[in-house]
């Protein structure tokens, strides 16, 4: 069918860029690779933690072994080949060490958690998984059983549905089309050797990034980090792709037994300059709908028409997606309404843009809440390092306070305006089949006793 054989553009850039400057980025060089570290050093508490982040090691590479980057990740907390599990488990907890790795989208994370006193056996322990981690057949097997039950769980999780529904139709013939974790009969065929190779394409140091802070030296633990990082190859440069959501419109229903209709939805958003255009969108999605109480959507849904007790929808960029989504659930007897008043809302936001009022409030509220944001040492190196991986610069994140802070009207109106695609929606609806709706009111009304006068 033509929707299923839609063809979505891709494009390819090159994420780890070695040329970045600036307050908290140096680069440690093995192989003369340049390896970026993102790092903040801070003494308030005897504490440190070192996130080892390889860009590619996400389910976006995944291609028809579903679930395998999740797998391989997951194989990584299985403890080293000697010790096993339990054992390096047991000798972790008794230091106060904690040592987890699992995927994003695009990347695959070791974090590592650790007293100021216990730094040097932290990264010990961090250097033996590395070097002899637990791939057994044993160790697949529990793994394997385990995401084969959270697969089967997932499979009765109607948000999920709805939601993996939506990627399918924004995102067809992609590898955003496929679940993450796999399905129970991709878990099953993934073997040992698949989950080596990936991991050996993944832990590549041509594709690492560093993040690091707490109470430590920076220098002291790359020097310590240093045996570890000569070891790892240094081969498979990674190109990150981008894929352009789908440009028509397109409605999905799934019917399943259930009391409420679960309404995804989503709609292509075109970026051209990120650094440029982010305090813009960002504004764009607040008043629209992601800011909760007092953005268009929950205030015509909710407070108006009382047809749901939320609705959202948000703009989502990234280097591998640019695009709206929101959802809502209501009861099945609301489920055309609330579609149609979506589609509604959605065209008049970007037919007419927002009032004074409207940008006012966003202000206050961003410009309010965005510094609580980088409050804790760990919410500014995430910050940091997202800032990075999308090519802006590191204090990005002041400069776009700046820039809403001296918004004008005018300047979101034609924003807002100079993006009608976000009207395009497409919809993934997972509802009640109307037959055995229609049915199971005949069996209550056949069922109710009978008033006898």
């Amino acid at each position: 069918m033509k929707d299923t054989q839609q063809k979505v553009e891709e494009e390819k850039t090159r994420v780890i860029k070695r040329d970045r400057v600036g307050e908290g980025i140096k680069y440690f060089e093995i192989k003369g690779i340049k390896i970026p570290v993102i790092y903040e050093e801070n003494h308030l508490l005897p504490m440190g933690a070192v996130r080892l982040m390889f860009i590619g090691g996400g389910n976006l590479m995944d291609k028809n072994k579903y679930g395998l980057s999740k797998l391989s990740a997951a194989m990584l907390n299985e403890g080293t080949k000697e010790l096993g599990n339990v054992k390096f488990a047991e000798q972790l907890e008794q230091l106060a060490i904690t040592l987890d790795t699992d995927i994003r989208l695009e990347s695959l994370h070791i974090d590592l958690g650790f007293l100021k006193e216990y730094e040097s056996k932290a990264v010990g322990y961090l250097i033996d998984l590395l070097r002899s981690p637990n791939l057994t057949p044993s160790a697949l097997e529990k793994v394997q059983k385990r995401m084969t039950a959270a697969a089967l769980t997932k499979m009765s999780n109607f948000d999920y549905l709805a939601q993996l529904e939506l990627n399918k139709i924004l995102f067809a013939n992609t590898p955003l089309a496929n679940p993450a974790i796999g399905t129970p009969k991709s878990i099953q065929s993934i073997s040992l050797e698949d989950v080596k190779k990936r991991l050996e394409d993944a832990l590549d140091i041509e594709r690492l990034i560093i993040v690091m802070g707490g109470d430590l030296d920076t220098n002291q633990v790359l020097d310590q980090l240093k045996p570890l990082l000569e070891t790892l190859p240094s081969n498979k440069p990674f190109f990150s792709p981008h894929f352009v959501t789908a440009k028509e419109p397109q409605e999905k229903v799934i019917y399943k037994d259930t009391q409420q209709a679960y309404i995804y939805f989503g709609s292509p958003f075109h970026m051209q300059d990120l650094e440029k255009e982010l305090p813009l969108a960002k504004v764009m999605s607040f008043v629209l709908g992601s800011s909760g109480f007092g953005s268009r959507l929950m205030d015509t849904i909710r407070v108006k028409e009382g047809l749901a007790y939320s609705a959202y929808m948000r703009i989502q960029l990234s280097r591998i997606i640019n695009c709206a989504t929101g959802y809502l659930q209501t009861k099945l007897e609301n489920q055309d309404k609330s579609i149609a008043l979506i589609k509604k809302v959605v065209k008049e936001f970007v037919d007419k843009g927002i009032t004074q009022e409207e940008l006012d409030g966003a202000k206050k509220f961003l410009l309010g809440s965005e510094p609580l944001a980088n409050e804790t040492l760990g919410e500014r190196l995430t910050n940091k390092f997202h800032n990075f991986y999308l090519g802006l610069p590191l204090n990005y994140d002041k400069i776009m306070l700046e820039r809403i802070k001296n918004l004008k009207l005018e300047e979101i109106n034609a924003y807002i305006k100079s993006h009608p695609e976000v009207a395009d929606l497409s919809f993934s609806v997972l509802t009640m089949d109307p037959k055995l709706q229609a049915k199971k009111v005949a069996q209550e009304e056949k069922m109710a006793p009978v008033e006898h006068k």
